[in-house]
């Protein structure tokens, strides 16, 4: 997967959270639980798009590390919906969940190869 197929992957990603924050309840809990969801669902992608300007590999380390917590709070607000049941379509929910777990996979990878990558000497 490319950075440009990555970057759309995220801004579907996004688009599905706002579907899923604008979907529910109308209570204190799930307005508070939406606001919270719709932040940290959006942010990866925002985020990302300011990894690929890095000013150096330590920025785009710490930029994709911004990306990664972004996502696993999102995962964990996803499952705490999922549990409150106040949203009508549990299986957007399921599929975001999933996505998710995904793109936390990809962001590990991601930063354990850049941090390798920072190590490792240059060859000239």
């Amino acid at each position: 997967m490319n950075r440009k197929d990555l970057e759309e992957r995220l801004i579907e990603f996004a688009v599905a959270i706002v579907q899923i924050a604008e979907s529910n309840v109308r209570m204190k809990s799930s307005v508070h639980l939406s606001g919270q969801l719709m932040r940290s669902g959006t942010s990866p992608a925002l985020n990302y798009g300011e990894a690929q300007s890095a000013e150096s590999s330590k920025n785009f380390i710490h930029k994709i590390q911004i990306v990664l917590k972004e996502l696993r709070e999102t995962n964990i607000c996803l499952r705490i919906i999922l549990k409150t049941r106040y949203f009508a379509d549990e299986d957007e929910i399921v599929k975001a969940l999933n996505e998710s777990n995904e793109l936390i996979s990809i962001f590990v990878k991601t930063v354990s190869t850049a941090k390798k990558n920072q190590k490792s000497p240059t060859l000239n």
